[in-house]
């Protein structure tokens, strides 16, 4: 590992945690030429599907855009950051797992829909609204009543 401030390519471990659950590995080092230490983070580097968007474009699939939909629906609700990023690294991990090369970009929003249902029920119909296009109130009221029809104990 090069080190950040001589450029020396010889550093040690002097101290390694998991974080992130797990997922990254933390890394303390010092360079064996400057005895400087710095750390560093290490992590799986995941095969990625390419989204296929409804118009037939192409784009890789990007973390960050799932993250945003993510936090403009929970925007003023009680969800935490913390818990949107790990929704957001989920739903990354289950489509690099399906092994494909092309997903659509509806798998993507079904995934996202169905993380804010369980997580809140508001965030869930903010990103419905837009993800369905709802042509009239009839089908957004249709869609509020499957979700608290779908309620347990209800």
């Amino acid at each position: 590992m090069q080190c950040p401030y001589c450029k020396a390519m010889d550093s040690r471990v002097v101290d390694s945690r998991l974080a992130s659950g797990g997922t990254v590995t933390w890394r303390r080092r010092e360079c064996d030429a400057c005895h400087k230490r710095f750390t560093t983070y290490e992590r799986v580097e995941h095969t990625l599907p390419v989204i296929v968007k409804k118009d037939g474009q192409r784009q890789p699939f990007m973390r960050e855009r799932v993250l945003r939909s993510l936090e403009l629906a929970c925007r003023k609700r009680p969800v935490t950051p913390e818990t949107l990023d790990e929704v957001a690294q989920d739903i990354e991990l289950e489509l690099a797992a399906l092994g494909e090369k092309e997903i659509s970009s509806r798998l993507v929003g079904e995934r996202v829909m169905d993380r804010l249902k369980a997580l809140d029920e508001v965030a869930y119909v903010r990103f419905a609204s837009v993800y369905k296009s709802f042509r009239d109130i009839d089908e957004f009221m249709n869609e509020v009543g499957n979700l608290v029809r779908a309620r347990p104990g209800d």
